[in-house]
């Protein structure tokens, strides 16, 4: 085979993807130790009756048999033994042994797979993905089973666990669909809608009874299809510290309103036809005021748009979604809310910062500075004085009447104070220093970008050897004096 011909070769598949009912049917295993419980484990999956051949097994095996339900047949293997088996895989790590399984089992007529022996199988096993009744299965046929691990693993992210649930109640509306919707056409988009609307939203939210009575009136056809927003945390930047709900929810968005600290890379990860909608807001360069963002959600939500309003890090700290949850309260349109990873615990991670040790600090506060200006001490202050660590937001330009009210108030001057610039990007930065230091914070200005002060004892414990000094020498002498 030659040129074009042996292309389109390459891109054709040497298998034929395909399903094997095995509820209630014997599949046998054969084998005694780690190689033979990974694959009961898998079919522990499925409704197989589930049947491990071996003379001797292994403890682990003989767990995973009686976790999954199987029955062990304590001989040595034997042809006849796969008599009417639907399936047999062969896990008897030695390539003599496993060749001797699968030619009894083309004798009979069983279906075989050798494990880790692709040129001796009948058939692969893929990396599943089990939403029952819904399975999504991926095999690269014997070449990079790592590969299509990591591609389950993505997989898994975009599947609720809830899709099996969602699948189960669409089958119960199946007859009444048919019955009710006789046009073919108009009864896809029934379905269309039934998948990507308030009924899927509802089951995927926990709430069953919800999205059966939702899935009623779409069937009645009184549906409103109203819409739906998530006040969705983005976490510190990092696109791997997104949770997996934040991401599902990015991919079915109809519309995505993002603030100016999350990244591009993170709002490039919604569907590629999805609105973006940036509202920018930053300190002191507010493009959008808040009011205007949350009547944009209501007007969003009442045209029945799936909407996701993507924050910095958590919405529920210092992201004003107590505003926008009491706007959508108030206008009746159905809301969420997804966590994400605030800055402190990002900072913390970087650092390897303990935010709460035994004996040092049991009080963690999150504070904001932009109240620092005050004439009395900040609320958090005697927390602070108490031994608490005090995670300081947004607290850049203030940070010296932070640290002169702490003094005044009696806070030792020399307590660990650590700041972190970008947390969790590619561009962060650490320092580290002392109370005392903080004066010079707002006069560098190479440090422009969003930043987190910890200020505690328990600073003292983080890994500091990477931080810089917040000040140099003769700054830290200025500001002491």
């Amino acid at each position: 085979m030659r040129g074009p011909a042996k292309e389109k070769s390459k891109r054709r598949l040497d298998v034929f993807p395909t399903f094997f009912k095995v509820a209630g049917k014997r599949v046998c295993v054969v084998g005694h130790g780690d190689e033979a419980a990974a694959k009961v484990r898998l079919l522990g999956e499925t409704n197989a009756v589930i049947e491990v051949i071996s003379a001797e097994i292994e403890p682990g095996l003989a767990e995973v048999i009686r976790e999954v339900g199987a029955r062990h047949v304590a001989e040595a293997f034997r042809p006849a033994l796969l008599t009417n088996a639907a399936l047999v895989f062969s896990a008897r790590e030695d390539e003599a042994l496993d060749r001797a399984v699968v030619q009894a089992a083309g004798i009979m007529g069983v279906p075989a797979n050798a494990v880790d022996r692709p040129a001796l199988c009948d058939f692969y096993t893929g990396a599943l993905v089990n939403r029952a009744p819904i399975a999504v299965a991926i095999t690269s046929t014997g070449v990079g089973p790592v590969l299509a691990r990591h591609i389950r693993a993505r997989i898994e992210t975009m599947l609720p666990r809830s899709t099996g649930d969602l699948a189960r109640l669409a089958e119960s509306f199946r007859d009444a669909a048919v019955k009710m919707i006789p046009d073919g056409a108009a009864r896809r988009r029934f379905w269309a809608r039934f998948f990507s609307g308030s009924v899927a939203t509802s089951m995927n939210s926990g709430r069953a009874d919800l999205a059966r009575s939702e899935a009623q009136r779409l069937l009645n056809g009184t549906d409103d299809d109203a819409g739906h927003v998530w006040l969705v945390g983005a976490g510190p930047g990092a696109e791997d510290l997104l949770t997996l709900r934040a991401q599902r929810l990015l991919q079915e968005a109809d519309v995505i309103v993002h603030d100016a600290l999350v990244p591009a890379g993170v709002v490039s990860m919604g569907r590629r036809d999805a609105q973006r909608i940036s509202v920018g807001k930053r300190k002191g360069a507010h493009s959008v005021p808040q009011n205007e963002i949350n009547k944009l959600l209501v007007e969003l939500g009442l045209q029945g748009l799936k909407v996701v309003r993507l924050k910095a890090g958590d919405p529920m700290i210092f992201g004003r979604a107590a505003e926008e949850m009491h706007t959508l309260r108030k206008a009746g349109i159905a809301f969420d809310v997804v966590p994400g990873v605030t800055a402190a615990f990002a900072a913390a991670a970087s650092m390897q910062l303990p935010l709460t040790l035994r004996g040092v600090a049991s009080t963690l506060v999150f504070a904001t500075g932009h109240n620092a200006k005050s004439e009395t001490l900040p609320d958090w202050a005697d927390l602070a004085l108490s031994g608490a660590t005090v995670a300081v937001y947004m607290g850049r330009t203030v940070a010296a009447a932070v640290a002169d009210k702490l003094i005044a108030a009696g806070m030792s001057s020399t307590t660990p104070v650590a700041i972190i610039e970008n947390a969790a990007h590619p561009d962060e930065r650490q320092f580290s220093g002392t109370l005392n230091d903080l004066c010079v914070l707002s006069d560098r200005p190479d440090i422009a970008g969003p930043v987190l002060i910890v200020i505690g004892d328990a600073v003292g414990h983080a890994a500091l050897e990477k931080a810089d000094p917040i000040a140099a020498l003769p700054l830290q002498q200025e500001c002491a004096a």
